[in-house]
C-alpha cells in the first residue's frame, strides 16, 4: 500500500509537471514581443533613451490586443520596476496621442504600454471599427495581465492613462479591476454621456431615439450581408459651416500632424465607428461608481478651453478622495493629445511616481 500511495504520488507530481509545462508554452503562444524601429512613424518621437518593442498579447475574449511596449535603456531588468498603460482617443489608434504619452513617459523613467482598442489599429476584432465598451475595458485589464507577468515590471506597482474617449475606458475598467494602481485621464470624453446627450446636453430625447432608430435599421441591412455604413468621427473636408469642434479635430486627424492609417482600415474610415454598433454607448454609464475606486488615486487632466472639460469636472465631482482635477491653461481638447509643450508631463511624472512607489 506504502508503495502504491507513493507511486500514484510521483504519477500525479510528473502530471502536474507536465500539466505546468504545457500552461506555459500556451502562455507563452499568447504573447510576442518584438523590438522596432520607430523612425516611419510621424505621428510621435522617441529619444535615443528608450527602446521600443511591438507586442500582442490575448484579452479574456482570446483576442489579440497589440501594443506598444516602451523600455528605458537604462532600466536594470533584473529588477521589478513601475509601469503604466496609456489608451488612445476614441477612434483613433495608439500611433495617435496615446505613443506620445508612452514614449515620453519612458523618458522619465517608466516602461510603457500603448494598446490599440480591440476593433481599431493592430488588434483583432471584426466587423473592423466596432463600438464594444466592456471588451474596451478588458483590453486595460488585459495589458494589466501582460505588464504584470514580465519579469522586469512590478505586478503591485501599475498605473493607467487614458486620453480622450479612453479615459472613460480606464475608469470602466479601474472600478473593477483593483491592479490598477493609480488612474489618470487627459481630455476625457464620457462616451456613453456624449453620445446620450451631446455636449452641453445638447442632443433632445426624440434626437437620441432617432439615432437609435438609424442604428436599428441598419443591423436588418447588415444581418441580410448589406454594407456596412459608419458615423460620426472627423470630417474630410472643412467649409464654412464647419463648426469649432469639427476644425478642432480635422486639424489632428486629417492633417499630417495627426493622420495615420492603420493596415486595418483606410484614411475615409479612420476615426468613424460603425454606425450599427455606436448606439453600445447608449448603455454605457463609466461615472456610476466612480467613488468605489477609492482610496487609488485620481487625477484628471484637461484643457481649460476645452469642449470636453464637461466631463472631466463630472467625474471629478463623483470621484472620492484622493483625487484632482488639473487645467491646463490655454489649451483646447486636442491641444492634450500631441502638443508636448502643454501636456503637463512634470504632473503626471509626480502623480506617478507618488502612487506607483
Amino acid at each position: 500500500m506504502k508503495k502504491l500511495l507513493m507511486t500514484t504520488a510521483v504519477s500525479l507530481m510528473l502530471m502536474w509537471q507536465a500539466g505546468a509545462q504545457q500552461r506555459d508554452r500556451q502562455a507563452s503562444k499568447k504573447v510576442t514581443m518584438i523590438q522596432i524601429s520607430t523612425e516611419k512613424y510621424t505621428t510621435f518621437k522617441v529619444s535615443d533613451k528608450v527602446e521600443v518593442y511591438r507586442v500582442t498579447f490575448k484579452n479574456q475574449y482570446n483576442m489579440d490586443v497589440a501594443g506598444h511596449l516602451f523600455i528605458p535603456k537604462s532600466l536594470e531588468r533584473n529588477r521589478k520596476h513601475p509601469a503604466i498603460i496609456v489608451g488612445h482617443p476614441m477612434g483613433a489608434v495608439k500611433e495617435q496621442s496615446a505613443d506620445v504619452y508612452a514614449s515620453n513617459m519612458a523618458d522619465r523613467g517608466f516602461i510603457t504600454l500603448a494598446i490599440d482598442l480591440s476593433f481599431w489599429g493592430e488588434s483583432a476584432g471584426a466587423p473592423r471599427q466596432v463600438v464594444a465598451p466592456d471588451v474596451y475595458a478588458e483590453d486595460f485589464s488585459a495589458a494589466v495581465d501582460f505588464l504584470g507577468t514580465r519579469l522586469f515590471v512590478d505586478r503591485n506597482r501599475i498605473g493607467i492613462i487614458g486620453v480622450c474617449g479612453s479615459g472613460s475606458f480606464v475608469i470602466s475598467a479601474a472600478k473593477i479591476d483593483p491592479r490598477m494602481k493609480a488612474i489618470a485621464t487627459v481630455s476625457m470624453y464620457d462616451m456613453g454621456a456624449a453620445n446620450r446627450n451631446a455636449l452641453n446636453k445638447s442632443q433632445t430625447p426624440e434626437q437620441r431615439k432617432q439615432l437609435i432608430a438609424e442604428a436599428a435599421e441598419q443591423r436588418y441591412t447588415e444581418f441580410e450581408g448589406g454594407k456596412t455604413q459608419y458615423t460620426s468621427g472627423t470630417c474630410h473636408q472643412l467649409d464654412a459651416n464647419t463648426d469649432p469642434v469639427q476644425r478642432e479635430f480635422y486639424a489632428f486627424y486629417r492633417t499630417p500632424r495627426g493622420a495615420y492609417t492603420p493596415k486595418s482600415s483606410s484614411l475615409a474610415l479612420t476615426t468613424h465607428p460603425t454606425l450599427s454598433s455606436n448606439t453600445k454607448f447608449m448603455n454605457f454609464y463609466p461615472f456610476n461608481d466612480i467613488e468605489t475606486i477609492s482610496p487609488r488615486p485620481m487625477l484628471f487632466i484637461t484643457g481649460d478651453q476645452a469642449h470636453s472639460k464637461e466631463f472631466s469636472e463630472d467625474a471629478y465631482q463623483r470621484a472620492a478622495e484622493p483625487k484632482e482635477l488639473l487645467y491646463v491653461k490655454g489649451a483646447g481638447h486636442v491641444d492634450l493629445y500631441d502638443k508636448t509643450d502643454l501636456i503637463p508631463f512634470d504632473k503626471l511624472e509626480s502623480f506617478f511616481k507618488a502612487h506607483l512607489k
